[in-house]
């Protein structure tokens, strides 16, 4: 069974950057995509980035040069760097972990851009 710890999260100004990080525990770690979604008061959890065990990248359109996900598989840690946020990407951000077998979540850490 993977557990998936998130931090990072925390209030910001607009223009501002943060970074979140979510640390897994059990199961095999390179072997996983590893996600980060978001979900905003009212909206629909949407998939932010996504990294395969091998490093290939995705990112929502919204996100695409603001946003960098990578990954550390020898500490088995996943990373979203987060520059010129605004105020519209406020929301809680969860890491997942997915696999063959897998799709474990973290319990979400809280990113609010506000001045």
């Amino acid at each position: 069974q993977v557990q998936l710890v998130e931090s990072g999260g925390g209030l910001v100004q607009p223009g501002g950057s943060l970074r979140l990080s979510c640390a897994a525990s059990g199961g095999i770690f390179r072997l996983y995509t590893a996600n980060w979604y978001r979900q905003a008061p009212g909206k629909q959890r949407e998939l932010v980035a996504g990294i395969t065990g091998v490093g290939s990248t995705n990112y929502l359109d919204s996100v695409k040069g603001r946003f960098t996900i990578s990954r550390d598989n020898a500490k088995r840690t996943v990373f979203l760097q987060m520059n010129s946020l605004k105020p519209e990407d406020t929301a809680v951000y969860y890491c997942n972990l997915s696999g063959a077998t897998i799709s474990s979540w973290g319990q979400g850490t809280q990113v609010t851009v506000s001045s």
